[in-house]
């Protein structure tokens, strides 16, 4: 006899008379590859957007694959947190470019252009070396080795871009210390 503390499928096994009407029921109804395709693609597109939303809104549980876990959010919040040198490159490089085209054929032009590229250039390596020096021995105190591979060529990376173009987007302002969430 069973036990009645014993848990069942909470239902009554259907008969080979239902079974076989709702096999045959499925049948009915072909799919076609071209139909496939259609649902394959719809489900991407649903996934892609809720992705995209994700990188705005930082919800860890639909970022991409390569987005996600604490390791990267601690590098985000690392990054986010302090002003970069290396996310200005790009305007700085195009002030040069203007001073240069605009300084054509006069001394002033091709002076400011040599003072500014190297300083340019120099800022940036330094402040990138800060940046992976602090990041990895705050890595190697919080987090097992074996998790922080390709964590800091993923913050170098961040470190580049404008802070309002970086996806996940910032969750923490600049100068706020780090927070125990990680």
């Amino acid at each position: 006899m069973a036990d009645e503390t014993e848990a069942g499928k909470g239902r009554a096994t259907p008969s080979r008379r239902e079974a076989e009407a709702a096999r045959k029921k499925q049948m009915k109804v072909p799919m076609t590859r071209k139909d496939q395709a259609k649902r394959e693609r719809a489900a991407r597109e649903e996934l892609r957007l809720k992705q995209r939303e994700a990188l705005k809104t930082g919800d860890e549980k639909f970022l991409p694959v390569r987005e996600r876990g604490p390791v990267r959010r601690f590098c985000r919040d690392y990054v986010d947190r302090r002003w970069n040198f290396a996310e200005f490159l790009l305007i700085f490089l195009l002030i040069i470019l203007v001073v240069s085209l605009a300084g054509t054929g006069a001394q002033w032009g091709a002076a400011a252009t040599y003072l500014l590229y190297p300083f340019v250039i120099i800022g940036t390596i330094v402040d990138e070396v800060i940046l992976v020096r602090g990041l990895r021995k705050q890595l190697k105190a919080r987090f097992d080795p074996d998790d922080i591979r390709g964590a800091v060529p993923y913050s170098v990376l961040r470190s580049t871009q404008l802070r309002r173009f970086r996806l996940p987007k910032p969750q923490v302002k600049r100068g706020e210390p780090m927070a125990g969430r990680y």
